[in-house]
C-alpha cells in the first residue's frame, strides 16, 4: 500500500515538473515578457491588490522596468511600466486594445458588451459629454458649495472629533446623487446608499474570489432601485409636460443628468441599460473622489505649514465675498496652491491603481511579444514613486506641481489616466475637491487622532480606522 502511494505521488510530482518545464520552454520560444504567474486560479491577485506599490517596485526591479507578465483575476496580464509604457498604451487604445474590466466589477456595474452600442447607451454618453463640458461644470460650483456648507454644518461643526473617510464618502455620494439623478434630501440618499455601498464594498472585498456569485443579488437590488428612480422621473416629466426648462429646485435652471437623458430621448429607452450606466457613473464619480479628499486631509493634518498656506489662499477668497455669497468659477481658478496639494496627495496615495485592456492582436513592446487575448495594464506606481520623475519621492512636496522647475514628462503623473484612458470627470473631480477643501480649512484646524494609523488597500487605499481627526474651530 505504502509503495503504491509512493509511486503515485512520485508520478504526480514528475508530471507537474514536466508541465512546468514544457510551459517554460514554450514561453521562452514565444519570447513572452519576464515574470511569473503565481498560484493557480488566483495568480498574483492578492499581492497586486493588497500591496500595489511593493508589487510594482519589486517586479520592476526583478524583471524589467519596461514590461513584465503576471496573472491577475485569472487572466494573463502584461504590465507596461514607466512613462513610455503609459504612452504606448494610451496611444494605441482601440488600435491594439479593447476595453476590459474584472468580471466581479462588470457584474456589479451591470456592464455588458452588447449594451455599449445600443441607442440608449449612446444617448446617455452623449448627454454625459455635454454634462461634463466646461460650460456646464461652471454652474456646478455654487451647487456644490451649497451642499458642502450643509454637510459641514450638519456632520462636522457639532463635534470635536470625526472620522474623515465615512464623511467624505457621504458627501461625495450625496453630491453625486444630487447632480446625476436629482436625489437631494438625506432620506432619499440613505435609501440608495445602503444597497449601493453593500454592492460595491462587497465587490471590492471579493475581487479575489471566484466566481463572484454573491455580488449578483446585491447588483439586482441596486439595479431595481435605479430602474424605479427612472420610472418615477419619467412619470414626473409626463406630469410636467416634459418641459425642457425644468428646474430641479436647486436654482439656476439646473438639470440633473438623468432628467437630461429622459427629456432628450426621442424613442423608447432601455431602462436596464440606462440603470447600468447610472450605476457605473455613481460608482466612478464618488469612490475615487472621496478617497482623494480623505488623503488630502490626511496629509494636511501631518503638514501644518502646508495647511497654513492652503488656509491663507482660501481666506483671501473668503474675504473677497459678501456675507453668505457662494463660491463661483472664478474662485475655483484662484485655488492654485490647493490644487498642487491635491495633486501631490494623489501622487503619494493615488485613489485608483490604473486600468486594464484586452489585446486584440499580437504586438511587440520592448522586444517582448504579448499575445492576442492577454490583458494589458498600466499602474500608477510604475512612475509616481520613481525618483527619476519625482526627486525624494516619499516627501510630501506640493511645489513639484508649480511647473516652474523641472516640468514632468508626459504620462509620468497619471492619477486620471491619459489619452483615451483619461478620466472624463477630471475637471468635475477638481471642482468638488476644491469646494470641499475651502469649506474644511475655513472652518477648522485639525490633527490626526492616531498618527500611526495603518493604510490598507482594497484595492482603494483606506485608513484602517477611517482617519479619525481632532477638530478645532477657527473664526
Amino acid at each position: 500500500m505504502d509503495s503504491t502511494f509512493v509511486v503515485i505521488f512520485s508520478s504526480l510530482i514528475l508530471t507537474i515538473i514536466s508541465i512546468i518545464f514544457f510551459k517554460t520552454k514554450k514561453s521562452s520560444k514565444l519570447n513572452l515578457p519576464p515574470g511569473k504567474y503565481g498560484w493557480p486560479l488566483y495568480g498574483e491577485t492578492i499581492e497586486y491588490i493588497s500591496k500595489p506599490e511593493a508589487f510594482m517596485r519589486d517586479r520592476m526591479a526583478k524583471y524589467s522596468k519596461e514590461i513584465f507578465k503576471t496573472s491577475v483575476l485569472g487572466e494573463k496580464v502584461a504590465i507596461l511600466c514607466g512613462h513610455s509604457g503609459h504612452k504606448f498604451l494610451y496611444s494605441n487604445d482601440t488600435k491594439l486594445f479593447q476595453f476590459w474590466m474584472p468580471p466581479s466589477l462588470a457584474s456589479a456595474l451591470s456592464v455588458k458588451d452588447d449594451d455599449k452600442n445600443s441607442t440608449s447607451s449612446k444617448l446617455v454618453h452623449e448627454q454625459l459629454h455635454k454634462f461634463l463640458k466646461m460650460e456646464s461644470l461652471q454652474h456646478f460650483v455654487p451647487i456644490m458649495d451649497t451642499k458642502a456648507r450643509h454637510h459641514f454644518e450638519t456632520f462636522w461643526c457639532p463635534f470635536q472629533q470625526v472620522k474623515v473617510q465615512p464623511l467624505t464618502k457621504h458627501f461625495t455620494f450625496m453630491l453625486t446623487c444630487c447632480l446625476f439623478i436629482k436625489y437631494s434630501n438625506e432620506e432619499q440618499v440613505k435609501e440608495l446608499a445602503k444597497p449601493f455601498f453593500d454592492l460595491h464594498e462587497g465587490t471590492m472585498s471579493e475581487s479575489v474570489s471566484l466566481p463572484f456569485y454573491s455580488a449578483k443579488k446585491r447588483q439586482e437590488t441596486v439595479q431595481k432601485k435605479i430602474i424605479s428612480i427612472i420610472k418615477e422621473r419619467q412619470l414626473e416629466l409626463i406630469n410636467k409636460g416634459g418641459s425642457k426648462n425644468n428646474d430641479d429646485g436647486i436654482g439656476g435652471g439646473f438639470q440633473d443628468l438623468l432628467t437630461r437623458v429622459l427629456i432628450t430621448a426621442s424613442h423608447e429607452i432601455d431602462e436596464k441599460v440606462i440603470a447600468g450606466i447610472i450605476n457605473s457613473l455613481l460608482f466612478a464619480s464618488f469612490y475615487t473622489i472621496s478617497t482623494a479628499i480623505t488623503f488630502i486631509v490626511y496629509y494636511l493634518a501631518d503638514h501644518p505649514h502646508v495647511y497654513h498656506k492652503v488656509l491663507q489662499e482660501h481666506l483671501e477668497i473668503a474675504r473677497s465675498k459678501k456675507d453668505g455669497e457662494l463660491l463661483n468659477w472664478k474662485d475655483i481658478q484662484k485655488m492654485k496652491y490647493s490644487w498642487n496639494v491635491a495633486c501631490e496627495s494623489m501622487r503619494l496615495r493615488p485613489p485608483a491603481l490604473g486600468s486594464f485592456r484586452e489585446v486584440l492582436n499580437d504586438f511587440t513592446y520592448a522586444g517582448f511579444r504579448v499575445p492576442k487575448g492577454w490583458k494589458v495594464a498600466w499602474n500608477v506606481y510604475s512612475t509616481h514613486k520613481d525618483p527619476k520623475y519625482f526627486p525624494d519621492p516619499e516627501k510630501f512636496e506640493p511645489s513639484r506641481f508649480e511647473g516652474n522647475n523641472n516640468p514632468l514628462p508626459p504620462y509620468a503623473y497619471v492619477p486620471f489616466g491619459g489619452g483615451p484612458f483619461m478620466c472624463g470627470g477630471k475637471e468635475y473631480a477638481r471642482i468638488e475637491i476644491l469646494v470641499f477643501l475651502h469649506n474644511l480649512v475655513t472652518r477648522f484646524k485639525f490633527s490626526r487622532v492616531n498618527p500611526m494609523e495603518e493604510i490598507i488597500y482594497t484595492p482603494i487605499p483606506t485608513p484602517l480606522q477611517g482617519l479619525p481627526i481632532h477638530l478645532q474651530k477657527i473664526n
